[in-house]
């Protein structure tokens, strides 16, 4: 399975300490190992400078590599901890959260770091992990007033609000495992086939990745050139 059992094995040992109570602590670490690497994950920005010079140096372009390149990797990931059937389901379910988490936080991570934003700054990351809680959630949250607007206002607030940390990491965690548990729940006969287990995994983990990379492409506009 190459990268994407590495993805995997990279995360499931913490994801498992924490299980099933999966907290705003876990998507905070997530987050951090996305943007730093992981063993054998390189690291948001190296991540980024690759596709720019695969592209050379254009980086909508780039941005949409990046965005191809993880929702492939996200469909590979769903395919293998969905393959078991309903027996295996106890077990991979927390994976299926970790390798989801892991790999749309970096795409996210290396979006912004393209659009030449600084992913140690509070603002950024926080906008980061709105994007990955997704455009429908987001809009739901402003409306509500719970957070002061889109990903692409919190990134350039005037300064980090220290309170909305714990907020959205919070709404990001919730997301994460209730579109896990709830494409089980919706591919519960197909996942009585082994196989076709996977394929539905593959192809709703993809698509919500996909979902989530276009979003971030939308919110994260140029700041700087990054060079």
């Amino acid at each position: 399975m190459g990268i994407r059992r590495k993805v995997i094995d990279a995360v499931v040992p913490d994801v498992h300490k924490v299980a099933p109570k999966l907290n705003r602590g876990f998507i905070h670490q997530t987050l951090l190992r996305a943007i730093n690497g992981v063993g054998p994950l390189p690291s948001a920005a190296a991540v980024a400078e690759k596709h720019l010079r695969d592209n050379e140096g254009a980086v909508d372009q780039a941005v949409n590599d990046v965005v191809k390149t993880h929702t492939g990797l996200a469909a590979g990931e769903g395919f293998v901890t969905n393959l078991g059937g309903l027996t295996t389901a106890p077990a991979t379910i927390p994976a299926n959260i970790a390798g989801l988490a892991l790999l749309q936080c970096r795409m996210v991570a290396t979006i912004a770091h393209l659009r030449g934003y600084d992913l140690s700054d509070g603002r950024v990351r926080n906008a980061i992990l709105l994007c990955v809680l997704g455009e429908d959630a987001v809009k739901q949250l402003v409306r509500k007033r719970r957070i002061p607007g889109r990903p692409s206002v919190l990134v350039t607030a005037p300064v980090h609000d220290p309170e909305l940390d714990a907020l959205v990491a919070g709404e990001v965690t919730s997301a994460l495992i209730s579109r896990v548990i709830g494409k089980r729940a919706a591919g519960t006969v197909i996942r009585r086939v082994p196989v076709a287990g996977g394929v539905w995994g593959a192809s709703s983990d993809g698509w919500n990745t996909w979902q989530v990379g276009r979003y971030a492409a939308r919110e994260l506009m140029a700041r700087r050139h990054p060079h």
